[in-house]
């Protein structure tokens, strides 16, 4: 992508988890929400301050120290075509790992790494081939590799959220989130902005939960969140659907790990022993990073 059209959205935030389909899209807050809802509680900063929201969208995506910070996901993909109810067709497992380096101003360029594995939706088992229940043909299996270093992020500012490379091009528009506060919770709800000119249908709605305890602790710079989410997309270039008509939906939880020694251990083991360059998103270790060179 060269350049994008005009942004008529009042904000842009980070799709926090994209489960492998695309690191690091642009989103924007549901403007079907206000800016903040249900009770919040005493000691709250004024969230219709960007300052505020831009402090506060960094502690809950990443971390205000520069550190590798993790992401650890499951769930499940249906395939949906035409006058079918979706089917699920098979499980995944990834991790997703950010890198929040500061710039000068108050701003924080965010890069990362996805590493995400495929497993059977029945046994659980990891998959290198899958047999397409709409082809009946038997593909390989590719697992989703993704990652990029300075440069190749998204710039958060005050002014909004903005691909690093396209800065000049996007409009600033100061950061104003959707927050809700219920009971002992906050969560923040958001969707995806995947860039223009990219095949339809291209869509996730997120939300991202935290304890009102760790969200008002302003000694914690990076706050434990679980999250919830949910993707459309074209179908995998593996899975060879040619011009079949249907798409895939990603259905996803997950949550921030402390470091990457708390992903699960078959996992991990096979991302240390396949990619591991990717299980640091250290900016000083881009170059070293070697992505794979088949299809997604």
């Amino acid at each position: 992508m060269n350049s994008v059209g005009p942004v008529s959205r009042r904000s842009f935030t980070l799709g926090a988890l994209n489960i492998g389909t695309g690191l690091l899209a642009l989103g924007a807050a549901s403007e079907a929400l206000p800016g903040v809802a249900g009770a919040p509680p005493p000691g709250l900063p004024n969230l219709a301050l960007p300052a505020n929201n831009l402090r506060a969208l960094v502690r809950m995506t990443a971390s205000l120290q520069e550190r590798d910070v993790p992401w650890w996901y499951d769930g499940t993909i249906f395939g949906v075509v035409p006058g079918e109810n979706p089917r699920p067709l098979f499980k995944f497992e990834g991790m997703e790992l950010y890198w929040m380096q500061h710039l000068p101003g108050g701003a924080y360029e965010l890069t990362g790494n996805t590493v995400t594995f495929f497993r059977d939706v029945n046994t659980g088992e990891m998959l290198s081939e899958f047999r397409n229940p709409y082809t009946k043909a038997v593909n390989p299996v590719m697992p989703a590799i993704q990652g990029g270093g300075p440069g190749r992020g998204f710039n958060y500012s005050v002014k909004g959220i903005r691909f690093t490379r396209l800065l000049d091009q996007l409009p600033e528009d100061p950061l104003v989130l959707d927050w809700t506060f219920a009971r002992d919770m906050v969560w923040l709800h958001n969707w995806t902005r995947y860039p223009p000119g990219l095949p339809p249908p291209r869509w996730q709605q997120q939300t991202m939960f935290a304890s009102q305890k760790d969200f008002l602790d302003e000694k914690l710079d990076s706050i434990p969140v679980v999250f919830g989410s949910t993707v459309h997309m074209p179908w995998l270039k593996w899975l060879d659907m040619g011009d079949r008509p249907g798409h895939l939906v990603w259905h996803a939880g997950g949550a921030k790990l402390k470091s990457i020694d708390e992903l699960p251990g078959e996992y991990r083991r096979r991302a240390e022993k396949e990619y591991p360059a990717l299980l640091s998103a250290d900016p000083a270790k881009a170059a070293d990073r070697v992505l794979p060179p088949h299809p997604q």
